[in-house]
């Protein structure tokens, strides 16, 4: 009996710490929203929607955010400096802008201008299983990213707590990162979305909550307008932007280039990461629901490659139980890092909460930017074709003034926000590298400028066309007019004295010159493929008289004879 009661003390005390180590000390969560904005005026060839938000005739619910580099010199940190020497030149120009140097005393600012809103404190989240409790996150901040040329805005939202069990964080980041349902379940709540989602003000007011469960709004507002509605609390987060696809007025416009999946950005630090099994990894990395730790979230086959395509273990250590270190998990809409929340290192390897949240922030952010614009690039694309109809001429020509806007902002975008890599720290810049391989970003900037320059490549073609079919009616013109001015020039040189003859046989004079001319004239057309060679070979410098002699004989003989 001892030993078995032993035996059962292990087994306990074993569970325990498993349970104990399953327990997320800080999680963080920053979620993205790349939305296109519809032009403000059509014949403004760029827009700037951020110039509106502060505007009066908005409740001023966001306020521009001053970078550091616009401060006190005095008050620069360290981490911020080690933030802007992470990344190259180029991107440090694009991220901050340029100061004044001894060129001409321009202060370049960044393309990027960040909006924030303070008035949402916290996030009250309510799950679907009875028994669980909601859970309160503080807000750490909400921006609106703008940039400049390209009409595209990205919601930023992050969000932290402490001492989550394991369950609770990968269901909040299955549930929270969603727009809007894709199905409902048997008891009304939205699929694979929060039974409830509440903004909360500082002092606890509800602000706005999620509206999931009404089936109906979706259903309807889909019937209507042909695009998806977004979720009530999203929508209040937005304001003052209004969705496009609605009954609702706004001058500054959005519409969704995405699905309902938000990308998402996840930090976890827990005692011992090595306790995290093999399907709790995989979980992690994809968002994918909860289940048991042994279990996995699909079939062994499809993931038999997921190590190999997306963990990225610089600082992983498997011969390490106890302090392995530091994984990150790349799937492209999601980046997850999880961390020994002792491991010492965190800074020096850069694998801390601050470059998470700023130099690994920054990455993600750039590669979701630029597959947000190919997708608008794309969107605008087939909104000039829907517009176009052929025959119409002032179709065409607004279809051509369309195209030139769109490749001219495609350059712009090329020379100015396109980068292949971020940073020569091996760290960022592989990961940026991982996360652009999976968002299939490269391809897709491949197949819009491909698309624009089929596009750009027909207008030239048909503006050819037109000029060589005018360049035709030209040389008809002239073709006929050659025969009167030959005729009336030679009967203008007064070689032959008829002025005073009967009217008669002026005109029989001048059919006798008229005749002979015409029939000159078309003959010189019927040979004049035959007469052009010969010229071409009389220009010809290294050619020989022999040869010229020939190509001149070649114009006169007939087809029979030039075949033999």
């Amino acid at each position: 009996m001892e030993p078995s009661t032993s035996s059962t003390t292990s087994d306990v005390c074993e569970e325990t710490a498993l349970d104990r180590s399953l327990v997320v000390r800080h999680f963080r969560q920053i979620v993205l929203w790349p939305l296109q904005l519809m032009p403000i005026r059509d014949d403004l060839p760029i827009q700037k929607h951020c110039d509106f938000i502060q505007t009066q005739g908005f409740n001023n619910l966001w306020r521009e955010v001053e970078d550091e580099f616009t401060g006190d010199p005095s008050q620069f940190q360290e981490r911020h400096y080690g933030e802007f020497i992470t990344f190259l030149p180029s991107i440090q120009r694009f991220l901050y802008g340029e100061g004044t140097g001894r060129g001409p005393g321009i202060n370049q600012e960044s393309p990027i201008r960040v909006f924030r809103r303070t008035d949402i404190a916290r996030v009250r989240m309510t799950y679907l299983d009875p028994k669980s409790v909601p859970v309160i996150f503080e807000v750490a901040h909400i921006d609106l990213y703008f940039f400049y040329d390209i009409d595209i805005v990205i919601l930023a939202m992050e969000i932290f707590a402490d001492d989550l069990s394991l369950a609770c964080v990968e269901d909040t980041m299955l549930r929270f990162a969603r727009g809007y349902p894709t199905y409902w379940e048997s008891e009304g709540q939205g699929g694979h979305c929060l039974k409830k989602a509440e903004w909360l003000a500082r002092d606890g007011t509800v602000l706005a909550s999620s509206d999931y469960e009404h089936k109906e709004k979706y259903l309807s507002f889909v019937c209507q307008y042909r695009a998806p509605c977004i979720a009530s609390h999203w929508e209040f987060l937005l304001e003052p932007l209004v969705l496009h696809h609605s009954g609702k007025t706004g001058l500054i416009r959005y519409r969704q280039i995405e699905s309902h999946l938000l990308p998402l950005m996840a930090y976890l630090t827990i005692d011992n990461p090595a306790a995290l099994t093999r399907g709790n990894f995989i979980r992690l990395g994809l968002a994918a629901a909860p289940d048991p730790s042994d279990s996995l979230p699909y079939s062994e086959r499809h993931l038999c490659d997921f190590e190999d395509r997306y963990f990225y273990d610089r600082y992983w250590s498997e011969q390490d139980p106890k302090r392995p270190g530091t994984r990150f998990i790349c799937s492209g809409r999601v980046l997850t890092q999880v961390s020994d929340c002792s491991d010492r290192f965190l800074a020096i390897r850069k694998t801390g909460l601050e470059q998470f949240r700023h130099e690994y922030f920054v990455l993600f952010l750039i590669a979701h930017f630029h597959k947000a614009a190919m997708l608008m690039l794309s969107d605008r694309l087939v909104d000039a074709l829907n517009r176009l109809e052929p025959g119409n001429l002032e179709s065409v020509r607004n279809f051509r003034h369309m195209i030139q806007q769109i490749l001219g902002m495609f350059l712009r975008f090329t020379h100015r926000y396109w980068f292949q890599d971020v940073s020569e720290h091996t760290q960022v810049k592989e990961l940026f590298r991982m996360t652009n391989r999976h968002l299939g970003t490269a391809q897709l900037y491949t197949e819009v400028r491909e698309a624009i320059e089929d596009m750009s490549q027909y207008l030239d073609s048909e503006v050819l066309r037109r000029q060589g079919e005018t360049m035709v009616r030209l040389t008809v013109v002239t073709t006929v007019g050659l025969i009167g001015m030959a005729t009336t020039g030679f009967l203008g040189m007064n070689l032959i004295a008829e002025a005073d003859s009967p009217f008669i046989r002026k005109l029989f004079i001048f059919l006798c010159v008229l005749i002979p001319t015409t029939a000159v004239t078309v003959y010189t057309v019927l040979k004049s493929r035959r007469l052009s060679e010969f010229l071409e070979k009389v220009s010809d410098e290294r050619a020989l008289v022999r040869v010229k002699f020939a190509a001149f004989l070649n114009v006169w003989r007939t087809k029979h004879d030039r075949l033999h």
